[in-house]
This record gives structure tokens, C-alpha cells and sequence, in this order.
């Protein structure tokens, strides 16, 4: 009887029963909306995606962990904490608030959730970036300007990185956008990636 296949066979079985290599790899958590979970493009077009790529090709060994929820608010972010904690991120990306403003919600409300997010990840041990976010001019001038007041502020208060703008270069551009002049497409990911990597890549280690 020839008793090659069937050492073959159980060579392979036991390779299929080895657990996989855990990645142990610092997780940098990309927390946010339909801006984060990457809303009408294909799969790996989005900035966690492409930002893991990024981070592959300068050398930078972290694992990027993508929690973004299309329609999310600030509201809805506190509620995923729980689920946030259990990756244990060294780095959060904070991009939640543009449907908060979109919304009209109160201003009060939106600092609020997003400071309570901030601490909570700070006193776990992560740094938290915050993504910086604005409004159409038709919402009146006021309550743009308190908008993007809350960004500003919690950055300093919390000795927060701040990107100034997420969407910068992007949003209201056809060349870089859906349909709707404000949810990036592939191409304006690529901006988005880039904007994300400029405030990012002074807290990393190599």
C-alpha cells in the first residue's frame, strides 16, 4: 500500500489545525461614519484601507481597525464604545459629527459625546486624533462657525492632534466625490489618506 497520500493528507490536516499567528501589531482604530466605513466604493477603496497600505510601505507595523457605521452620529459613537475598547487601540482616528451638524443637533450635544469619547479613549491608553469637520454654508453662518468651534476646542483642551479639515480638497468636488459633492470616492480617498497620514504619522513609532 503506498502511504504517501496519506501522510500528505495528514500533514495538511494538521497545518489546517494550527491556530493562526495572533497580530500582535498596535491597532489604530479608524472610528467614525460613512466618511470611515468607506460608503459607495468598492471594497479596500476607503481610507482605513488604503492608510493600512500606506503604513505597510513606510515601514510603520501597525494593524488599522476600521469601525466606521454609515449614518452614525456622536450619539451612536458613545454606544460603541464598549465594542472600541475591545481592540485595544494605541491610536484612534475620532471622525464622527458631520451628521450631528447635518442633522442640526444641537452644538452643546455633539461637544458633549465627542469629549466624553475622547476622554474615555485617552484614559485607556490610546491617542485620539480628531477629525475636524465644517458645513455647508447654508446652515448660517453662527451655528457653522460654533460647529466647527467644538472641533478646535477639544483638541486643545485634550491635547488632541486635530486634522483641520478631513474632507479638505474633496468635499464639493466632483472630481473627488460621489454623486451627492460629499462622500469621497476612490480617487478622493486617496486625498483623504494623505490628509489623515500628515497629522498621524508624528505619533508613530517605528
Amino acid at each position: 500500500m503506498n502511504t504517501m497520500p496519506l501522510i500528505a493528507l495528514m500533514i495538511l490536516m494538521a497545518a489546517m489545525q494550527r491556530p493562526a499567528a495572533r497580530d500582535t501589531r498596535p491597532v489604530i482604530l479608524a472610528f467614525g461614519d460613512s466618511l470611515t466605513a468607506g460608503y459607495g466604493v468598492p471594497r479596500g477603496s476607503g481610507y482605513p484601507e488604503q492608510l493600512q497600505r500606506k503604513l505597510d510601505a513606510l515601514g510603520y507595523k501597525y494593524r488599522v481597525v476600521n469601525m466606521g457605521i454609515s449614518g452614525d452620529t456622536t450619539s451612536g459613537g458613545r454606544s460603541r464604545m464598549a465594542a472600541a475598547f475591545n481592540v485595544m487601540p494605541a491610536i484612534v482616528i475620532l471622525e464622527l459629527g458631520a451628521n450631528d451638524g447635518l442633522r442640526g443637533m444641537p452644538v452643546a450635544d455633539t461637544q458633549a459625546n465627542l469629549e466624553l469619547m475622547i476622554t474615555q479613549f485617552q484614559k485607556a491608553g490610546a491617542k485620539v486624533i480628531l477629525a475636524g469637520m465644517t458645513l455647508p454654508r447654508n446652515y448660517g453662518a453662527a451655528y457653522v462657525q460654533s460647529f466647527e468651534d467644538v472641533f478646535r476646542n477639544l483638541a486643545k483642551k485634550h491635547n488632541a492632534p486635530l486634522i483641520p479639515f478631513f474632507l479638505e480638497g474633496v468635499a464639493g468636488n466632483p472630481k473627488y466625490t460621489l454623486d451627492d459633492f460629499l462622500h469621497p470616492n476612490a480617487n478622493g480617498y486617496v486625498l483623504v489618506t494623505d490628509i489623515v497620514m500628515k497629522t498621524l504619522e508624528p505619533v508613530l513609532k517605528k
